[in-house]
């Protein structure tokens, strides 16, 4: 866990005050606040986020003090950004997997991020969770504690390409982490999925689709998968035990969820008797699967904790966290900002 070189940029002062054009328009704009959680139970073939098994993570770092230290770094954000009145519109649990921190813990962050900033009135507050991590009882406790959206990881419905991508749980349990969710409370429930996996057919896509729409989620999303060097994936391909995901295929299953997912979102005619009341809401958000861990929007966020490397101040100043968690947990807080915001 050799940490990589500085990025560019100024290294940030003792006190971790930011530059004033940095806070110039901090309560001026929507605010929301992305907390990283690098914890996984296993590192997924295609995955090069910044997460950790317990074996890679060694001394310094454990689940069970991570709740306290995210806690003080979001104190020590309310000190550097002033007494500005700002209300967090979004908070955004991402990782990693959050969900294996305890309930608590991410209860007692929350509750702290509402202590030092406050949630405005109707926030978003979600958290992503793999679904072998969540059940009944988990998710009804982090929808009394404050949570009001779940993004859960199903990425496929075969249980062959689930094993391509290296993810453990096993096919229909996101559909039931869905139920769940809606049992517990939760309106609002999105279910992730990638396309491209190789070996995947397009009658397996078509089949994860169906899937993910018959469990009622509100809000689905598809990744392209990117085969990043260095990951277990890449290496595999380049030894020639897998293929290469093909751009035309690709192009093909974007559009294939394109139809699918746009019919799911149309009113049926007559919906009490489609047997799917759910589907007139389910909204479809294609995409690449994201390159990092940051939030590139137009609104002040905040990243706190490890590797939460670009977050845009307020005016746009761009701070970098230390990557390897041990590090972070002797230094919580920024290391270098640049300003203005280097796109």
């Amino acid at each position: 866990m050799t940490p990589g070189p500085p990025p560019d940029g100024e290294p940030v002062p003792a006190d971790a005050a930011l530059p004033p054009s940095a806070l110039a328009g901090l309560g001026q704009r929507p605010f929301g606040l992305y907390v990283h959680v690098p914890f996984c139970t296993t590192r997924c073939g295609y995955c090069d986020f910044n997460t950790y098994t317990a074996a890679e993570l060694g001394p310094g770092a454990t689940r069970d003090s991570y709740a306290g230290q995210a806690i003080d770094e979001i104190r020590l954000a309310r000190r550097v950004l002033g007494g500005a009145a700002v209300q967090a519109g979004t908070v955004f649990f991402g990782g990693g997997t959050p969900t294996l921190l305890p309930p608590s813990g991410l209860a007692a962050i929350l509750s702290a991020i509402d202590g030092e900033f406050g949630l405005a009135p109707g926030a978003e507050v979600t958290a992503e969770a793999n679904p072998e991590t969540i059940d009944q009882r988990s998710l009804a406790e982090l929808r009394a504690s404050g949570f009001t959206r779940m993004s859960i990881g199903m990425q496929s419905a075969v249980s062959r390409v689930l094993a391509v991508l290296d993810r453990k749980h096993e096919p229909g349990r996101p559909e039931r982490c869905v139920a769940w969710a809606r049992s517990a409370g939760f309106e609002h429930v999105s279910l992730d999925l990638i396309y491209g996996t190789p070996g995947e057919t397009d009658e397996d896509w078509i089949a994860s689709l169906r899937s993910a729409v018959s469990a009622g989620p509100d809000h689905i999303s598809g990744y392209a998968l990117i085969v990043e060097p260095g990951t277990r994936l890449a290496a595999r391909i380049g030894r020639g035990e897998l293929a290469a995901p093909d751009d035309d295929v690709m192009a093909d299953r974007y559009l294939a969820a394109d139809e699918l997912l746009a019919a799911a979102a149309r009113p049926a005619a007559d919906s009490s008797s489609s047997g799917q009341p759910e589907a007139s809401r389910v909204s479809s958000m294609i995409r690449s699967v994201r390159r990092s861990a940051g939030v590139r929007t137009s609104r002040a966020c905040p990243g706190l904790t490890p590797a939460a490397r670009r977050a845009a101040y307020a005016a746009g100043c761009r701070t970098f966290h230390h990557r390897v968690p041990p590090m972070w947990l002797c230094a919580p807080g920024p290391t270098h900002h640049q300003s203005p915001l280097v796109q």
